[in-house]
């Protein structure tokens, strides 16, 4: 089947150790980059934790209709149903703390 092809592909990447890249975004699970690199592939997605997130993860700024009702201005529930919405504050600090430039989405 051709959708199980997904769940052989890296989940993200990391361009000149300065751009991340994933198909949708952060997650308040990851405090390290080596963690990505220890995800099981293949696998299938789970309903949580940091590989959900990479893959279903949202923005959503302060004046957005999405709720940051789980960490104020930073994390809230994500209308998908699966994983989080996410500030651009948790952005900003996600760059600074790994000394990154951008952070790119698929979505």
């Amino acid at each position: 089947m051709f959708i199980n092809l997904f769940n052989h592909l890296p989940v993200a990447a990391l361009i000149e150790d300065k751009i991340l890249c994933m198909h949708g975004g952060l997650s308040p699970d990851l405090r390290n980059l080596n963690q990505i690199s220890k995800l099981q592939r293949p696998s299938m997605v789970p309903e949580n934790g940091i590989l959900c997130d990479l893959l279903w993860s949202d923005p959503a700024s302060d004046n957005s209709p999405y709720i940051l009702n789980i960490i104020p201005k930073m994390w809230g529930d994500n209308e998908r149903g699966v994983s989080y919405v996410f500030s651009e504050k948790v952005v900003r600090e996600f760059l600074e703390k790994h000394d990154l430039d951008l952070v790119v989405r698929g979505h």
